[in-house]
């Protein structure tokens, strides 16, 4: 029995993994089949108008389908039940004066004259134009027919108590097969009043006529539906394709223009809504192309101008870099007021310098010149580098740096040099903008990712800050005087070096929480990324006040 009971249980398991398998096969054919439709329903506004046009009039019509023939039906058979009842009062008449001069229900002419009334009243059966008309007693034990075929099967005991027992006229419909497929018949009794006994006279009437008439105006019906269905769908087809065409060309000649085809425009056809929307997209078109040439011009001329100046200033501040380096030399032998004046002098120089080196910078990204020198290298040092040098302008401060590098050596393929300007240019601003708060900057990695963060505790970002901090000359305090901070190109170029190594530079910042900054670079040169190895909302920040800006603004790709 044990053995009985494993067979049984082993034939359930592969059953069962039997079904699962032509589940999943169903199931992945139905997606195939799915798949391509539920794009198309997605993508194309024709589709849906002209499907939910067709399932909708398809509703409609086989509802209207199903209540003109089930009514169309019952009319049919109304009529056959109203006429078969008339006529059958007629032949309940008859047969009841034929019976009338009869008291002895045994007697051999009774039953002589049943078969003659029902053989007169049948008019020769249905193939006549009459009917099937059964004539019996309640006592008899057989049915007296004119037919050659037996009709009992047609009258049900329910319809024969009813007729003999109650004496009422009843009818019913029942189907039956003589040999010629099933048919339906109308069976109708009625009670026959005689001086001898019970007599009930059946009147039975096939359906076919009924029924073929009644398919006929089903099919009518459905055939009417089914073109009016397909005559729907068209003229929603055609119709749709009417607006959506027009909708599809402004959509084509817009992804254009976005493109830079500033000279794409639609046709305009007639003067109605669609041709006012073509003349509409038309003129915005033209005034869209009118400003960005403007602006293209501005900022050709402004490139220009950057280039021009920068190149132009760097020969008279070579001749006067040399002047003060030659008299902040000798400021020991000058009076202390000149001596203070030297050192002015030479700092102001040193800054003058920078902004020259940040706009000359600049016009190389903005001329396309600016080229990647990628090459494996150790971001541990080159972070700890830059810390060190900071060391002097972080002390002055007051600001601790706190460094979290990994113990062993993070190798990627990145330019060294641009990548020790953007950190020093992101520890720089922390250290300024920490309020004399630490400053921490942590370096992780993965397989696909380095990324370095720098967090500072001053006094944060405002809502939208996040988006304008690596703006151009943009500075978060305006009032501040001109003395403190850089020259607000940092931000901008560490940017662009983030973009020319294919990376992201992102920030985030809240009020009173601090800033963090992080940038994210590939491993190997040129791969794409999909995540950062490290956080840029810290751990710390309260939950309802940070801003976390991704690859709507900041993210930026090769």
């Amino acid at each position: 029995m044990a053995v009985d009971t494993r067979s049984v249980t082993a034939l359930g398991a592969r059953a069962l993994a039997a079904a699962h398998e032509l589940w999943r096969r169903a199931a992945r054919r139905g997606a195939v089949v799915a798949g391509p439709l539920h794009h198309t329903w997605r993508r194309s506004l024709h589709f849906r108008v002209v499907a939910i046009t067709l399932v909708t009039s398809s509703l409609l019509v086989s509802s209207f389908a199903y209540l003109v023939a089930t009514q169309s039906t019952n009319i049919l058979l109304e009529r056959t039940k109203n006429a078969a009842a008339k006529q059958l009062q007629v032949d309940t008449d008859y047969a009841a004066e034929q019976l009338g001069g009869y008291s002895q229900e045994f007697d051999q002419q009774v039953q002589t004259s049943m078969r003659n009334i029902a053989s007169y009243l049948s008019r020769g059966g249905p193939d006549q134009g009459g009917a099937i008309v059964v004539l019996t007693a309640s006592r008899f034990v057989n049915l007296d027919t004119a037919q050659t075929f037996d009709a009992t099967p047609l009258i049900s005991e329910d319809l024969a108590r009813s007729v003999g027992g109650e004496r009422r006229v009843s009818s019913q419909i029942r189907t039956h097969d003589f040999g010629a497929g099933p048919t339906k018949y109308l069976v109708t009794g009625s009670p026959v009043p005689t001086g001898f006994g019970q007599v009930e006279l059946y009147y039975i009437v096939p359906l076919k006529t009924e029924d073929q008439t009644a398919g006929q105006i089903r099919t009518m019906v459905l055939l009417t539906g089914a073109a009016l269905v397909i005559l729907l769908g068209v003229l929603s087809a055609l119709v749709t394709r009417l607006v959506v065409r027009p909708v599809r060309v402004a959509a084509r000649t817009a992804q254009r223009l976005s493109a830079g085809l500033l000279d794409q425009r639609m046709a305009v056809h007639g003067e109605d809504d669609l041709a006012l929307l073509a003349a509409s997209f038309n003129q915005m078109a033209t005034n869209l192309q009118r400003q960005i040439v403007r602006l293209e011009e501005m900022s050709r001329l402004q490139r220009r101008f950057t280039s021009d100046v920068s190149h132009e200033l760097r020969t008279p501040l070579t001749t006067v870099r040399m002047a003060a380096d030659l008299i902040f030399a000798e400021r020991d032998e000058f009076d202390p007021a000149v001596a203070r004046a030297a050192e002015l002098l030479q700092a102001e120089l040193d800054r003058f310098e920078g902004l020259l080196t940040d706009l000359l910078e600049i016009s190389r990204f903005d001329a396309g010149f600016a080229m990647l020198d990628a090459e494996p290298t150790d971001l541990v040092p080159v972070v700890r580098r830059v810390v060190e040098r900071l060391d002097g302008v972080s002390a002055r401060a007051g600001v601790p740096v706190e460094l979290k590098v990994p113990e062993n050596a993070v190798i990627a393929e990145v330019d060294p040099r641009r990548v020790e300007r953007i950190l020093r240019n992101l520890v720089g601003n922390a250290v300024e903008h920490s309020e004399g708060r630490p400053v921490s900057v942590a370096l992780g990695a993965d397989e696909s990712a380095v990324a370095v963060t720098v967090r500072d505790h001053g006094i944060g970002l405002r809502p939208g800050e996040e988006k304008l901090v690596f703006n151009r000359f943009w500075r978060a305090d305006p009032s501040r005087a001109r003395q403190t901070g850089g020259t607000g190109l940092g931000l901008s170029i560490s940017l662009e070096d983030a973009r020319l190594h294919g990376g992201w530079l992102e920030a985030w910042g809240a009020p009173g929480q601090g800033a963090q900054f992080r940038l994210t670079l590939p491993v190997r040169a040129g791969d794409r990324l999909t995540s950062s190895p490290l956080r840029l909302v810290p751990a710390d920040a309260v939950p309802g006040h940070a801003v976390e800006t991704h690859s709507a603004s900041l993210e930026v790709t090769a």
